[in-house]
């Protein structure tokens, strides 16, 4: 199991009192494993993917990588294994070339070479970013390229596993079909995915999971 995630609970508050999101949740992944999870808005699907990434203070669970507690593992080290993406990205101030190599910066990557340009090149046209020069103020971007500028951040740091908050909701149909193959490939490399998906379906998930009412329910693939 590369991810696991037993009796995972989240409640929040409201004028009445604290509301369960859910309650005592089992998830799992494997390696190779790509699970699509859909649901009703407000079901807590990109909560759940904050509680997974352990992004998400008062979230409980036995939560453990590779079969390592996450009690021995620091969230930063966490964090750069179990990696998410979310739905509105944001890029800080200055050129792509900058914001893709960011993650190299921190102690958690100390002693990591960041990628060198011709790498970064060839991330960035394998999400149909080949018209985004390294040397773009990545203020100039559309909400479209900065999600695929994040995405091509976030596999440059080389995670375990990839929490994607509706990944291709900002793109096109010929972008997303480019940034599905991306995933599958890093899938398909021994990586394990979730995707929170809405609007487009396709059949590359290994499962497809709802969540709804506070209940993960298993789809048909």
């Amino acid at each position: 199991m590369l991810l696991s995630a037993r009796g995972l609970s989240y409640s929040r508050p409201t004028a009445q009192g604290r509301v369960d999101v859910f309650r005592d949740l089992d998830f799992r992944i494997e390696a190779g494993e790509l699970v699509d999870m859909s649901g009703p808005s407000g079901a807590g699907k990109t909560t759940l993917l904050l509680a997974l990434a352990r992004l998400l203070p008062g979230a409980t669970a036995d939560l453990s990588l590779d079969g390592e507690p996450a009690a021995a593992i620091p969230g930063p080290r966490w964090r750069a294994q179990v990696g998410m993406l979310p739905q509105k990205p944001a890029l800080a101030p200055g050129r792509v070339r900058d914001e893709l190599v960011t993650p190299f910066l921190l102690k958690v990557h100390d002693g990591s070479p960041p990628p060198d340009d011709d790498a970064l090149r060839a991330a960035l046209d394998a999400v149909g970013l080949a018209d985004v020069e390294l040397d773009r103020d990545a203020s100039r971007l559309s909400a479209g390229q900065v999600a695929r500028v994040a995405l091509v951040r976030l596999l440059l740091a080389r995670p375990r596993v990839l929490l994607l908050d509706e990944p291709d909701a900002a793109l096109d149909d010929d972008s997303a079909e480019l940034v599905g193959r991306v995933v599958r490939r890093f899938v398909a490399d021994g990586g394990a995915a979730v995707r929170v998906r809405h609007l487009r379906v396709d059949a590359a998930a290994d499962r497809r999971l709802r969540l709804a009412e506070g209940r993960i329910a298993v789809l048909p693939t």
